[in-house]
């Protein structure tokens, strides 16, 4: 599908990689960009369209759906992290509020644009997900369980969808340069803006799966060819975590 001349809404676009897709997107030749964010008046960019957008609210939802009648590529980008290990006192509370915004957030947001993408051609629905999709990391256990839960939620949409020529796109990456990204890790990581581009590229090629960085890649292929090897570098991380301590 191609972008030029097309209606997109971003999900989270005030900051991080929901505003380096906004940015993206407009400058791959989108012809308007609605810029969902629960404070509108932080986008501060004059090219985006503001709305007014809690994706765990039903009534911001459904405003959103009615005001962006013309949307034709939906990118669910918001997303909470509280790096909360699964057995941390309060990690109950943690996941949930993490499961509202990240999977049943995504949710209620593709089920009001459903009946929006089919009105308009079909159009393209892209969830942002995360290598943390595919195995757990031991100290933010929580968001992983968050992940594995949407790309189930991603698989469901895209074949449920599928009748009504909405291709449903799932993208993912490891560590990206967001104040998410660094409260989880001092380590590399990659630009928000080589996720959005690379987001692009695969909706450009009809892909179903976007591999948005090295790192993406690379946990799919070991996930694939050895899961075991990966679960043995998180328990030994977890154990040293618990040497260090005592």
């Amino acid at each position: 599908m191609e972008i030029k001349g097309k209606a997109a809404l971003v999900t989270g676009a005030n900051r991080g990689l929901g505003r380096a897709f906004a940015e993206a997107l407009l400058e791959a030749g989108a012809s308007k960009v609605y810029a969902g964010a629960r404070d509108p008046s932080s986008l501060g960019d004059h090219r985006l369209i503001p709305v007014r957008l809690d994706v765990t609210s039903p009534r911001d939802v459904a405003l959103a759906a009615e005001t962006g009648g013309d949307v034709e590529i939906l990118i669910n980008n918001a997303g909470l992290m509280l790096t909360t290990a699964v057995l941390s006192e309060g990690s109950d509370d943690a996941m949930r509020r993490e499961m509202e915004v990240n999977v049943f957030g995504m949710l209620a947001m593709s089920k009001a644009f459903a009946p929006v993408l089919a009105r308009n051609g079909g159009g393209v629905l892209a969830n942002i997900l995360s290598v943390v999709s595919w195995y757990v990391y031991p100290f933010n256990s929580t968001y992983c369980a968050t992940k594995h839960a949407a790309l189930a939620v991603t698989e469901g949409l895209r074949i449920q969808l599928n009748a009504q020529g909405t291709r449903v796109v799932g993208v993912f990456a490891g560590l990206i340069d967001t104040e998410m990204g660094a409260a989880l890790s001092p380590g590399p990581k990659s630009s928000p803006r080589q996720i959005a581009e690379k987001t692009i590229e695969g909706i450009r090629a009809g892909l179903d799966h976007v591999f948005a960085d090295e790192r993406a890649a690379s946990v799919w292929q070991a996930t694939r060819q050895d899961p075991g090897r990966i679960h043995d570098e998180m328990q030994a991380r977890w154990d040293q975590s618990l040497a260090s301590c005592s």
